[in-house]
């Protein structure tokens, strides 16, 4: 089998339906989101593209902030998303990798995950973390889940990556 040629790009409008797809096509993996959710912040999406074929996907939000506004700036990994046929090929580690380093002049301090794979986020320097730290997500969004009757029985694994020393 050959390697896979790929590149990392910022997502663009036209690859709004393309994300959708990739994100619907892993739903024991993943929380749906809606097409207009992902065209409003298309500007915090990055992409894999093959063959002009978008192949994966990453997305990340800026969480609000508890307590002094200089104290914690948090960013959130979401929707990471590489398709079938591409997997187990490193893309979804450079499509981490990228999130991390396009996030990083906002001078965070750490940056989030919730995952049904930790041992991939472990690989990449991720530590697991109580969700009870992370009250502010789950009030934002975890709240609004459809998918589990409550954000602490949820199999998700809170995880996080200490940026804070690196900036």
């Amino acid at each position: 089998m050959a390697e896979s040629v790929y590149s990392i790009r910022p997502a663009e409008f036209k690859d709004a339906e393309a994300i959708f797809r990739l994100i619907k096509s892993s739903p024991e993996e993943l929380i749906p989101r809606a097409i207009s959710d992902i065209v409003q912040n298309i500007d915090r999406c990055i992409v894999a593209e093959a063959d002009g074929e978008v192949i994966g996907t990453l997305s990340w939000q800026v969480l609000p902030e508890i307590g002094a506004a200089s104290e914690q700036h948090v960013i959130e990994i979401k929707s990471v998303a590489v398709n079938t046929e591409h997997r187990h090929k490193g893309i979804g580690r450079s499509l981490v990798e990228a999130g991390v380093e396009r996030t990083r002049p906002l001078h965070m301090s750490q940056i989030i995950v919730l995952t049904f794979t930790p041992d991939f986020f472990q690989t990449l320097g991720f530590k697991e973390i109580p969700k009870e730290t992370l009250m502010h997500k789950i009030y934002m969004g975890c709240i609004n889940c459809t998918k589990y009757d409550s954000p602490f029985t949820c199999p998700e694994v809170a995880m996080a990556l200490d940026v804070s020393a690196e900036a």
